[in-house]
């Protein structure tokens, strides 16, 4: 990513208020998080980094977030969660939905499995790379 583009998200970041931002280009993402105010620094955290894959050991794999945002298990108010726990996922099903900059982005598995465990609340905030679904 070019220097210039990131110093002007900083701007960004730091004249809005916003807590946190994270722009994906490619394969390609930036993060820039501010510290909660009582911190000790006041300039905010970034860091670069390329595609989270996810997690792997004997069969079972971590599915992580893609994306900064909010977490929602249905794609409406009332509606059926798209995963349940102890259902058999295949590549492509949806599995949830992440809010992030008011634009609702689906999340679809990139490889099969049986949910064991779904890691968040439905709308609770999540951050880029952390642990949604648990497969097995």
């Amino acid at each position: 990513m070019d220097l210039r583009k990131i110093k002007k998200l900083i701007e960004l970041v730091e004249e809005s208020g916003i807590s946190e931002l994270e722009v994906s280009d490619g394969d390609e993402s930036i993060r820039i998080a501010r510290p909660l105010p009582g911190a000790l620094s006041a300039a905010p955290a970034v860091a670069v980094s390329s595609a989270v894959a996810p997690a792997e050991a004997g069969g079972a794999f971590q599915f992580r977030a893609p994306l900064a945002g909010t977490f929602y298990r249905a794609g409406a108010p009332g509606a059926e969660p798209f995963v349940s726990v102890g259902q058999q996922v295949e590549a492509g099903d949806v599995l949830c939905i992440v809010e992030s900059m008011k634009m609702m982005n689906e999340i679809t598995a990139d490889k099969s499995g049986r949910c064991t465990v779904i890691a968040v609340a439905d709308g609770e905030a999540i951050g880029s790379g952390q642990i949604l679904f648990h497969f097995g």
